[in-house]
């Protein structure tokens, strides 16, 4: 049933938002956890600075080695992301990703609901690329420590779960706030509005972990396939996708985040998900 299957998506999503942020106490001392597993990173994106989580962002982490002083290339971040990407792909934003699990509660309001313009997907790539792998290394002080600009200028995720909550605890920093705080708030408020309106509003436009990973869909081992011998053309697999993909034309497509919604709409069981290649679906996924 589809009923079980959202529902078991929804389970996997909720244990690894627990399990990223397991540390719930330290909300009300402002503290955050510097114990060891914070040198792991998560695979989705959840802020560091958020007093309950259990692992580090691992945008941050790589903003941070690469702006440090001796310009090291964060060989750790880098080979995790990719190691991630190639046995996941997109799949760590549809099931593991804590901020994807907000996004989805947040569209969950009662409001209008609207689809994306297909121009604003091109966002998160110049994010990336600019924000997360160029101002780190070129804008610098006068030590020679480069900004970790995305996180400093952008990221909601970080106001949300990691700024926000710190204010509160800590009144010597509400004395701080600036024009920074106000241009984040902003953003921050901008991307809850366009979750409530739009599926997944970050996650499509902003997130450079999800350009990251949607590279990569094209060559992970977890796959989306559709068995063209079962397939009538239809098309209730792209009315049900909420992120707008057509899986029968672009089944590794950048922005598919493998749900798997669009195999359960499927009354042929011509789509299947999973490690194996070249696969004749044979029944829908549990």
């Amino acid at each position: 049933m589809k009923l079980k299957h959202s529902f078991k998506r929804k389970l996997f999503q909720a244990v690894a938002f627990g399990y990223s942020n397991m540390h719930l106490l330290n909300f009300k001392d402002g503290k955050i956890y510097g114990g060891k597993w914070k040198q792991f990173c998560n695979p989705g994106l959840n802020c560091y600075s958020c007093p309950a989580a259990s692992l580090a962002c691992p945008i941050g982490a790589l903003q941070a080695v690469n702006g440090s002083m001796d310009f090291q290339f964060s060989f750790y971040v880098v080979g995790f992301l990719l190691a991630v990407g190639v046995l996941f792909g997109r799949f760590v934003c549809g099931w593991l990703c804590p901020f994807g699990l907000i996004q989805e509660l947040l569209h969950k309001i009662p409001a209008p609901k609207f689809r994306l313009w297909k121009g604003f997907l091109y966002i998160k790539y110049v994010i990336l690329v600019i924000f997360v792998l160029i101002l780190p290394v070129a804008v610098t002080n006068y030590m020679g420590i480069g900004k970790p600009a995305f996180c400093q200028f952008i990221c909601p995720a970080g106001t949300l779960e990691g700024g926000i909550p710190l204010l509160f605890a800590h009144s010597e920093l509400q004395q701080t706030i600036g024009s920074l705080f106000f241009l984040k708030m902003a953003i921050l408020i901008i991307t809850v509005a366009g979750c409530v309106l739009i599926y997944r509003f970050f996650c499509r436009t902003l997130c450079p972990l999800g350009a990251i990973y949607g590279f990569m869909n094209k060559i992970s081992l977890y796959r989306l396939e559709v068995d063209q011998h079962k397939c009538v053309n239809c098309g209730k697999c792209a009315q049900a996708c909420k992120m707008e993909v057509n899986p029968v034309k672009t089944p590794d497509s950048a922005e598919c985040i493998r749900c798997g919604d669009c195999a359960w709409s499927c009354s042929k069981g011509a789509i299947c998900l999973g490690f194996k290649t070249k696969t004749t679906c044979q029944d829908k996924p549990e």
